[in-house]
């Protein structure tokens, strides 16, 4: 039986591309999932058991922001199960790559949880900041405006992806511009206010109204500045498919 320690390295060959990745994803959150994808890998699970043990994390962390008191203990436990949800969500990739066992239906199922986690953590710090004991109820509009923002985020990724593809099968001739390498560190560290990790870390403060409602207020306006700059990416990513070549 092959040990963990010989998975791993082999892991360490069947990374994906570090391009567009912000820096918590690439810095942290893959290194966490290479020994969670070991594991699973040496307990001969599939990518989609660990995608629905990730799942049960991330959901159950999500569950305890809305419903678990306002608390220190309680704020640990939701970044501890984020933050093992998140890695997990790595690994069950980076198993896929490991075996070769890539799926549609395991994709779609990821693509659902992400879906669904991009909406309703947000909509649980809404219930989280309704058992706040003084907050202006005018800033209940900023999670709501955040489940908005992360969902059009998630929607527009997924769309332009699969616009790409599906030129690429309409126009198989067509010249595919060449993109090598990865992501600058810098791009990285710019771009990772949007990272979910950034997100999962900040329910550490969870606690304290003081420092949690303005920082996730700031993560909400940068995130929306964000979008709007990767919309106007992504529109002239699809224009330029459209022009003759």
């Amino acid at each position: 039986m092959t040990g963990i320690s010989e998975v791993m390295a082999q892991l360490r060959t069947a990374q994906k591309s570090s391009r567009g990745a912000p820096a918590y994803s690439r810095f942290v959150n893959r290194p966490l999932g290479r020994p969670l994808a070991a594991t699973a890998a040496t307990l001969g699970m599939t990518p989609t058991q660990v995608t629905l043990v990730s799942g049960a994390c991330t959901f159950a962390g999500i569950a305890a922001i809305a419903l678990l008191p306002i608390a220190w203990w309680s704020s640990v436990l939701i970044a501890v199960l984020l933050v093992l949800g998140y890695a997990l969500d790595s690994a069950d990739g980076q198993l896929a790559r490991l075996t070769g066992s890539f799926s549609h239906s395991g994709e779609w199922l990821d693509h659902m949880f992400d879906a669904a986690k991009a909406v309703t953590i947000h909509l649980a710090v809404l219930a989280a900041w309704l058992r706040y004991p003084v907050l202006d109820p005018r800033l209940l509009i900023v999670p709501a405006a955040f489940a908005a923002i992360a969902s059009t985020f998630f929607f527009g990724i997924i769309a332009v992806d699969l616009l790409r593809r599906i030129h690429r099968l309409e126009h198989p001739d067509a010249p595919v511009a060449e993109r090598r390498g990865g992501t600058s560190v810098l791009y990285s560290l710019l771009v990772v206010p949007n990272d979910y990790g950034l997100l999962c870390i900040l329910f550490l403060l969870l606690w304290l109204p003081a420092a949690f409602v303005p920082l996730y207020t700031a993560l909400a306006a940068v995130n929306a500045l964000l979008l709007v700059v990767a919309a106007a990416r992504w529109h002239r990513s699809l224009r330029a498919l459209e022009t003759p070549s």
